[in-house]
C-alpha cells in the first residue's frame, strides 16, 4: 500500500463548501493527475492496491465522498447531486489543469456526471464497473433488486442496517463487502484489507450507514428513472477507458457492453474471472490497462493533464 517512494499515502483535509478528505498517494508533480472516486460505502482506501502501481509516472489522489471515509456529511446530504458538487469543488482546488477521473461503481457515475457538468475540469475518464443507467433495462441481479426495495421503503433500510450493524463486527463488515464485490476476496492484498478494517473500527458506523443509505436511495432513484441521466451521459465528449469484471454480480458485463455501444471514444476492456472491484481484486491488471491507455489511445488525455514546464500543481 506504499507509493513510489516506499511511503504510504498522506491524509489531507481541505475546505470545499465543507470539509473534504483525500489521500495523496504521491507521484511526479509534473505528471498527469489521476483522481480516484470510490463506490457506494467505500473510501479512499479502495484505491490503495492500484494507486502505488501508477505513481511512478502519474500523480494519484483519492477523494472521500460525502459521509464516506473521512469526509463528514456535516449537514450535507450524501446524494448523487451533492457528491458531484463535492467532486467539482475538490477538483477546482487541487489542480489548475484537467485531470483523469478514475471512478468505480457509484464513483463512476459521479465522475461521469462531473465530466458533463464541468468538462473543463476533466481530460478523460477511467470508469471501473460504473453504475451507469442505460436506455434498455437488462437482467437485474436479485441482490441489486433487493437493495432497490430496501432503499425505497422509508424506515425499512434504517432498521435493517441498524440490526446488521449490531450483530456484526467491523472486520465482518469489511469481509462481507469484499465477498459481494470480488470473485475471490483472497486476491485483495492483506494490508489493504487490514487498512479497511482499521478505518471501519475508527469511524462512526451509524453515521456511515446513514450516508450509505442516502447515497443508495439516490442511486436507486437515478437507475429507476434513467431517462434524464442517460441523455446527460450521452453528452460525454471525453475519451473513456471502461474496465469491467466479467463476473460482476452487481453490474453485469452485458450492461457494460450496452454502455459502450456506438461510442467511438469509449474503449471497453474486460477483466476475466474478476468481480465488481478490479482495482482491489486485480490491481496489476487494472494498472496496466490504465497506463497502456494513457500511453496509447489516451495520449491526448495525458497531454492535457501534464503540468506546463516550470509550473507547480496546487497539491504539490
Amino acid at each position: 500500500m506504499t507509493n513510489g517512494t516506499g511511503q504510504g499515502p498522506t491524509s489531507h483535509l481541505l475546505e470545499a463548501d465543507g470539509l473534504v478528505h483525500y489521500a495523496d498517494f504521491g507521484g511526479p508533480t509534473d505528471g498527469p493527475l489521476l483522481v480516484g472516486v470510490h463506490g457506494l460505502g467505500g473510501s479512499h482506501l479502495n484505491w490503495s492496491a492500484v494507486a502505488p502501481l501508477l505513481v511512478e509516472r502519474n500523480r494519484f489522489l483519492a477523494v472521500d465522498l460525502l459521509g464516506h471515509g473521512k469526509t463528514p456529511a456535516a449537514g450535507r446530504t450524501p446524494d448523487i447531486t451533492s457528491h458531484v458538487a463535492l467532486l467539482d469543488g475538490f477538483l477546482r482546488q487541487v489542480s489548475d489543469r484537467p485531470v483523469v477521473l478514475v471512478g468505480n461503481s457509484l464513483g463512476g457515475l459521479v465522475a461521469a456526471l462531473c465530466a458533463t457538468s464541468a468538462p473543463d475540469l476533466v481530460a478523460g475518464l477511467v470508469l471501473i464497473d460504473p453504475a451507469l443507467p442505460t436506455a434498455r433495462l437488462g437482467m437485474v441481479h436479485p441482490r441489486v433488486m433487493s437493495n432497490f426495495v430496501l432503499c425505497a421503503v422509508p424506515g425499512v433500510g434504517e432498521r435493517y442496517l441498524s440490526a446488521r450493524r449490531n450483530r456484526t463486527t467491523a472486520e465482518q463488515t469489511v469481509r462481507r463487502v469484499l465477498r459481494s464485490t470480488c470473485v475471490d476476496p483472497g486476491r485483495v492484498p492483506a494490508d489493504v484489507v487490514d487498512a479497511h478494517i482499521a478505518l471501519t473500527v475508527a469511524g462512526d458506523r451509524a453515521l456511515g450507514d446513514s450516508a450509505y443509505l442516502a447515497s443508495a436511495r439516490s442511486l436507486s432513484w437515478v437507475m429507476a428513472r434513467s431517462g434524464p441521466t442517460v441523455m446527460r451521459l450521452a453528452d460525454i465528449d471525453r475519451p473513456v477507458l471502461h474496465l469491467h469484471g466479467d463476473r460482476d454480480a452487481l453490474i453485469p458485463l452485458a450492461a457494460a457492453r450496452r454502455m459502450a455501444e456506438g461510442r467511438t471514444r469509449w474503449r471497453l476492456e474486460v477483466a476475466r474471472d474478476i468481480g465488481h472491484a478490479p482495482m482491489l481484486e486485480a490491481p496489476v491488471w487494472t494498472a496496466l490497462r490504465i497506463q497502456e491507455w494513457l500511453d496509447g489511445d489516451g495520449a491526448d488525455v495525458r497531454s492535457a493533464c501534464v503540468q506546463p514546464t516550470g509550473s507547480t500543481s496546487p497539491v504539490s
